[in-house]
């Protein structure tokens, strides 16, 4: 019984780290397309989850300043013993004032009335919680926009391991008919050394392509914050992808769809509302209080808290700074300045946004036009690649020209796959400019 024991104790131990990974994990994807990687990401990617929380946080800041706003009540409470009281002479006679115990509980109320403090937080709440949300929406654009190019940029590695492999297979297939053809002494011995070289070089970049695929992956998963050593393999449809390359190049720029223009309008009511802040300076501070207070006094402690001598106020406080060395005078300039500068941040921006759009608008024309050409060459290279196998198999063409089709065959099919996933990163960015990606 005791040897049962220990063995269900041992399966345990090698059995509960596998439940724990698999319990780890369970949140993850196995066939997954753009928009499911996009998804996950706005799910689980940290810089999201902590833009997440800066809203909560600056929501509860929000509540903590307006709750100025209601009464504010304290309670305050003392006892004191006095080993020798105060005395007091009057005339010949030296008398005593008060007693060996006092003791005091006190509440007081504070209600404010105009305090712009107080003020520029109610006018400034739902600015605040705005830039908040814009803040979060532009860092999910981030993410959507880095996920979506490190998902083409697996993919276009994942093709590019697929032509070579494609094209390994051919040149293993010359290299056996070069090498037959050698053998029965129709050619001679550089046709086959030739097939070897680029076998070998199409086998040496299949090496180099197959490890740059798991950089690519660790790219896309960190940018997604999906587990590194969990599975995740990609789905896609090509000709879908095909269709998709395609954006209107007509398109006028819409300033007002940039997240980071959104945001800038709302920092600039921000500013507004501080000069405005700091013109309520010449205003006085108005609030109400009040007070009840119980009072005990007695020379016999024990005897202390038989007799209360209760005391209570209302009453209004103005507080109205005279003169303060012309600091309202510069703090009001200053706000006026803060907004000034952002006229020109606003035009500095725009600026950049057309310049952005331009430039992710050139990429994708000369991308779009590099996929046309490509395109075309692949058809033509594949057809002169098949037509010199069948020459050289027949012995009218010499090996050499049929290495040269496949360098052409291998650098069109290449340039179509770089091409074909290019442009649609750059689509991309053109989206990005334009302010429509989606997410």
């Amino acid at each position: 019984m005791k040897k049962l024991s220990g063995t269900v104790c041992i399966v345990i131990i090698f059995i509960m780290p596998l439940f724990a990974r698999a319990q780890q994990y369970t949140d993850t994807l196995q066939q997954a397309t753009l928009d499911q990687c996009v998804q996950y990401a706005l799910k689980h990617q940290p810089v999201i989850q902590q833009s997440l929380i800066d809203q909560q946080i600056i929501e509860s800041t929000i509540k903590s300043k307006l709750a100025d706003w209601y009464p504010q009540l304290n309670l305050a409470a003392n006892v004191q013993h006095n080993f020798q009281l105060q005395a007091s002479k009057f005339g010949d006679s030296v008398i005593h004032l008060g007693t060996f115990n006092t003791s005091n509980v006190g509440l007081q109320a504070t209600q404010n009335i105009f305090n712009r403090d107080v003020l520029l937080a109610s006018r400034t709440a739902q600015d605040v919680r705005i830039q908040a949300k814009q803040l979060t929406e532009a860092e999910k654009i981030a993410v959507a926009v880095y996920v979506s190019q490190a998902f083409y940029g697996v993919l276009l590695t994942q093709k590019q391991i697929e032509l070579t492999g494609e094209d390994i297979k051919r040149l293993q297939l010359s290299l056996k008919d070069a090498y037959a053809q050698y053998q029965a002494g129709i050619v001679d011995k550089i046709d086959y050394k030739r097939a070897t070289i680029s076998l070998n070089n199409s086998m040496a970049q299949l090496k180099g392509q197959s490890d740059s695929l798991k950089a690519k992956y660790a790219v896309l998963k960190q940018s997604m914050g999906y587990p590194d050593s969990a599975f995740l393999a990609l789905r896609y449809d090509s000709v879908q992808m095909q269709k998709e390359i395609y954006i209107d190049t007509a398109q006028y720029i819409n300033y007002d769809n940039r997240i980071e223009f959104k945001l800038l309008e709302t920092q600039r009511r921000l500013l507004q509302a501080n000069i405005k802040y700091n013109k309520l300076a010449y205003f006085p501070s108005i609030s109400a209080f009040g007070a009840y207070n119980f009072n005990y006094f007695n020379n016999s402690f024990s005897k202390l808290y038989t007799q209360n001598f209760p005391t209570s106020y209302v009453g209004l406080q103005l507080t109205f700074p005279i003169f303060q060395g012309f600091k309202r005078i510069e703090n009001i300039r200053g706000a006026e300045l803060a907004f000034k500068r952002s006229d020109y941040g606003v035009i500095g921006l725009k600026d950049s946004i057309t310049t952005q759009y331009e430039q992710a608008l050139a990429s994708y024309k000369s991308n779009l036009y590099n996929y046309n050409i490509f395109r075309e060459n692949l058809a033509l290279a594949t057809d002169v690649y098949n037509t010199l196998m069948l020459q050289y198999k027949a012995g009218i063409k010499t090996y050499l020209d049929v290495i040269t089709a496949e360098d052409d065959l291998r650098t069109a099919e290449t340039g179509y796959a770089n091409a074909l996933y290019q442009v649609l990163i750059s689509k991309i960015s053109v989206q990005k400019a334009l302010g429509i990606v989606q997410y």
